[in-house]
């Protein structure tokens, strides 16, 4: 590589004019050799030199800089190949950011789904069984079922159609966040409700609701102008409904409206993942 580089060097030069002459060779020398042409001066040196030599001298040094230019441009070029040499197209295409996921199987119960690998298990949740992303609290996944002997779901064409599934599933989810705080105020909508035929032959639900939650930050004031209602959370619930063993499955996803904006194509690759099977107990 050294060789190569020396080779991008220009040829020495020499200024020639009458004021050279009158000069020692030996000071000429010593001039040249204190800096190297691929260094830069100071601008004041500099600013001086181009102004004490001739111009068939300063013509010179403009062109002794822009072969300095080139040997500093082909450095970084061969410099940058041996990099893409020694790592490979293969290895930078790895680099690109990518979502993995790992299938749940719960044969017992019967009822398996695919989530992110980097999510953690957290136990004792209350659901039977209860992942969580470990950066953003608020966006997790659960399965729930109800028990055989209190229902005998045959299908879930059972809950009505989808609209009035997705109105059940509104209604629950508002009765498990009903907060005894003063000042608190929820606001819901239903985003939209769907039925598909899965690959196993069974029919799902889909149901997407938006609910929102405010506060006052001082609810005990007396001027209503005192008390400031502020947004808490507002966050995305996706729910997929299935039937089998006689029993109502749901996978529920929780997300802010702010990350489901990025991770949506993630989040609903998990939904359509679901499915219920024959429980083996």
């Amino acid at each position: 590589m050294a060789i190569v580089l020396n080779s991008l060097l220009p040829p020495p030069t020499r200024c020639s004019s009458s004021s050279s002459s009158t000069q020692p060779a030996g000071s000429t020398r010593r001039t040249m050799s204190s800096h190297s042409p691929d260094l830069p001066l100071p601008s004041a040196i500099t600013n001086y030199s181009a102004r004490s030599l001739p111009i068939s001298c300063q013509l010179q040094t403009m062109h002794t800089k822009g072969f300095a230019i080139l040997r500093r441009d082909a450095m970084a070029m061969i410099f940058s190949s041996y990099i893409f040499s020694r790592v490979g197209l293969g290895d930078v295409a790895l680099a690109q950011p990518s979502v993995g996921f790992r299938e749940y199987i719960d044969t017992f119960d019967g009822y398996s789904f695919k989530y992110p690998q980097n999510w953690i298990q957290v136990r004792g949740a209350g659901a039977d069984i209860f992942f969580r992303d470990p950066f953003v609290l608020d966006e997790n996944l659960s399965v729930e079922f109800s028990s055989p002997s209190s229902s005998r779901y045959k299908s879930v064409e059972d809950l009505g159609p989808p609209q009035e599934a997705g109105k059940k599933v509104l209604k629950q989810y508002l009765t498990e966040f009903m907060s005894t705080r003063l000042g608190v105020r929820r606001e819901s909508n239903i985003i939209s409700t769907s039925s598909r035929v899965a690959d196993d032959g069974r029919t799902y639900y889909q149901v997407e609701v938006n609910i929102k939650s405010y506060s006052n930050s001082n609810e005990l004031a007396v001027m209503p102008q005192d008390r400031v209602t502020r947004l808490e959370w507002d966050r995305r619930y996706l729910s997929v409904l299935g039937v089998e063993n006689n029993r109502l499955y749901e996978l529920r996803l929780q997300t802010p409206e702010s990350v489901f904006l990025e991770e949506e194509n993630e989040l609903r690759r998990v939904m359509d993942s679901f499915r219920v099977n024959k429980a083996s107990a």
